[in-house]
């Protein structure tokens, strides 16, 4: 009888176990649904809402025939498929020549030039687009001023406020270093019998990369094609300083314009927003296909990696890394700091050209060190919160049996669809459109949850693809030792997942730190944070508080990167 009871208390326990997790699972659910699927759910709604003269307000369809006819749009349709295509073509080449070079050849220094290619990626837009217009402004630019004194011309013959100068942005600012990032696994995982086979058979070098190594790694490639373009596509930090001294709207941009007039368009902004969304469904959809279909496979039991040697081509190649390395990090922020000095930002020929007064000033204004603590409240809280948040995502979607781990999973992909403009524009219908969200409106908070949306897609990958590592004998353990799910998780699952967690905890602070695009909708004066004081800045024409307000940016993100990567080596961690 004593055993029954036993047996029966055990059971109850179980049951009560399973339960509470299944509650815990389903308002984890819940709390994502009115995050992400609320605020789009709104946008469409607000689409339809039209505001009469009167006041008063009425379902149809006036915001969508507004909008096809609002001033402006189809160039903005066509300066964003104009922009994004021409980047791409330019970009992507370079990108796979890269990730080639350092992953599988013999060039000089990869280990520092992939350092260079991760930093390149890090550091924010704004400072970096801040050191180009100095060298580039068709005005004051270093280079152009160069130009005219050597041969003699009336102007010099860049122009960063230009169509190109847009391009050559994308180019320099994380544009190759993203297209690294994302390819070099691949390019690292590739079987070195496929490339030796074609040299036996007479290609050479270039050939083998080309007919080979490019067609194999067709998958990655692919992936990488169409994240790129759903980024591009959501551009809006270089086109927001660069396109309206020559009135070059995109759809990011348009959409901003609209909502910051004095009599701000929403209901036109938001059918924007809805077509720039629909317009990256099929590269959605067609993302998922080729991973559905993916069997190019480049790692077999009888896997071998071998270097390419470049032979003559080797100084050469480093050069050519080397001093794209240095053009796309040091040059700029370097530029950007002297920026900082000038008493004239980009005047090199007045008498006085250099000064501590800019400094002085931006460093005795409230609105700086408050705008850096809002960055280090709202970066700092999406890190940890990140770091908890993410894991127990991916827990769920990788190690429960709860009925809706499938529906949790796809809400973690969703926001890696939705441009950040167009999650800011339904937060801020949210926040100031429900009641209950309101008094929010204006806080840290709301930051905090568009920039948490923001690394979502990316924190939880990374760590599901570690979980899936695990055996589950480890869970099994904790808990016949009688530590509860929650004990489990909290001392088992995340000390294990430490790498991965300090490096998603990495990303996600320097991500936040440097956002503009998933926040600009829902700023305000109050929780302001440092990377929109420096676009407001240079939206105003004060750049050199503007450079001053990214050098705080770059210290920022730089300090945490190399802060977590020496807190990886004291505890024995790699990242």
């Amino acid at each position: 009888m004593a055993k029954v009871i036993v047996e029966q208390n055990r059971l109850t326990r179980r049951r009560f176990k399973v339960e509470a997790g299944t509650i815990f699972y389903t308002l984890i659910l819940a709390v994502l649904l009115v995050v992400i699927i609320y605020p789009l759910g709104l946008l469409i709604i607000n689409s339809f809402i039209v505001t009469l003269p009167d006041g008063t307000e009425q379902i149809g369809f006036g915001n969508w025939t507004i909008a096809w006819t609002q001033p402006g749009l189809v160039e903005s349709i066509f300066n964003t498929f104009n922009m994004v295509i021409v980047t791409t073509v330019i970009v992507f080449p370079v990108g796979i020549l890269f990730a080639w070079l350092l992953t599988r050849t013999d060039i000089p220094g990869k280990e520092y030039l992939d350092f260079f290619m991760w930093l390149a990626f890090f550091l924010p837009t704004l400072p970096v687009l801040m050191g180009w217009i100095l060298l580039l402004d068709p005005d004051f630019g270093l280079i152009n001023q160069i130009f005219s004194d050597w041969f003699g011309l009336q102007k010099g013959p860049f122009d960063i406020y230009s169509f190109w100068g847009i391009i050559w942005a994308h180019i320099v600012i994380r544009g190759v270093a993203a297209k690294y990032i994302f390819l070099a696994p691949a390019f690292r995982n590739l079987d070195s019998s496929l490339e030796e086979a074609s040299r036996i058979s007479g290609r050479g070098t270039l050939g083998t990369l080309f007919r080979i190594v490019v067609p194999v790694m067709t998958p990655a490639i692919l992936i990488t094609l169409i994240i790129s373009l759903i980024h591009s596509l959501e551009s809006f930090e270089i086109e927001k300083v660069l396109g309206p001294p020559i009135d070059f709207f995109v759809f990011s941009t348009k959409i901003y314009q609209l909502i910051a007039e004095v009599n701000p368009q929403f209901g036109v902004a938001t059918v924007l927003s809805l077509i720039i969304l629909l317009s990256m469904l099929p590269l959605i959809f067609l993302q998922q296909w080729i991973n559905s279909k993916r069997n190019f496979v480049t790692v077999t039991s009888h896997f071998k990696r071998n270097i390419v040697r470049l032979g003559a081509m080797k100084w050469p190649a480093f050069i050519l890394v080397f001093g794209f390395c240095m053009l796309v990090t040091v040059v700029p922020i370097t530029f950007m700091i002297l920026g900082t000095f000038m008493n004239m930002f980009g005047f090199f020929d007045i008498e006085n050209v250099w000064t501590m007064d800019h400094w002085k000033r931006v460093l005795q204004d409230p609105i700086l060190i408050k705008s850096l603590w809002n960055t280090v409240k709202m970066a700092g809280s999406a890190a940890l919160i990140g770091m908890v948040l993410f894991t127990l995502l991916a827990y769920i979607s990788v190690r429960s049996k709860y009925l809706g781990r499938g529906m949790i999973d796809l809400l973690t992909w969703l926001p890696a669809a939705i441009p950040g403009i167009i999650l800011g524009l339904g937060m801020l219908w949210m926040f100031l459109g429900t009641p209950f969200f309101r008094p929010l409106y204006g806080t840290i908070f709301i930051l905090i949850i568009a920039v948490l949306i923001n690394s979502m897609t990316t924190g939880v990958q990374l760590i599901k693809t570690n979980m899936v590592q695990l055996g589950k004998e480890l869970e099994e353990a904790s808990s016949v030792s009688g530590g509860s799910w929650l004990y489990t998780f909290r001392r088992v699952i995340m000390p294990i997942l430490a790498p991965v967690l300090l490096s998603v905890g990495t990303l996600t602070f320097i991500t936040a730190s440097r956002n503009v695009a998933n926040i600009a909708m829902i700023v305000t004066g109050e929780n302001r944070p440092i990377a929109m004081l420096q676009l407001d800045y240079m939206a105003d024409g004060s750049y050199e508080a503007a450079a001053i307000s990214g050098v705080f940016v770059v210290i920022l993100t730089i300090g945490v990167a190399l802060l977590a990567k020496w807190i990886g080596k004291r505890i024995g961690i790699r990242i």
